[in-house]
């Protein structure tokens, strides 16, 4: 495998995540808009995203392999975690 494969193959692993954060983030902004009026877009994808990465990666590491479901039910469970604990918890400026 050349390094080109080898970005492609960690974009492609990381793609869920990123996409699953991106769009939570947006549909959070949109269904809490005024209590999350403080809490910005970017700040929302940016948790939502890097919480779902590490799920991801603590997947790859318990079952060997990536793509199992119960690592992307993980990762939703994560991704609403994150925007809670950024919007509403501990992590809220």
């Amino acid at each position: 495998m050349g390094p080109i494969d080898a970005v492609w193959h960690l974009l492609n692993f990381f793609a869920p995540a990123v996409g699953v954060g991106l769009i939570a983030a947006g549909l959070a902004k949109l269904l809490w808009r005024r209590e999350l009026k403080a809490a910005s877009w970017r700040r929302l994808a940016l948790w939502a995203s890097g919480g779902c990465a590490l799920v991801l990666v603590a997947g790859l590491v318990v079952f060997g392999h990536d793509g199992k479901m119960a690592t992307y039910a993980a990762m939703v469970a994560a991704c609403g975690l994150m925007l809670w604990l950024v919007g509403f918890g501990p992590l809220r400026r």
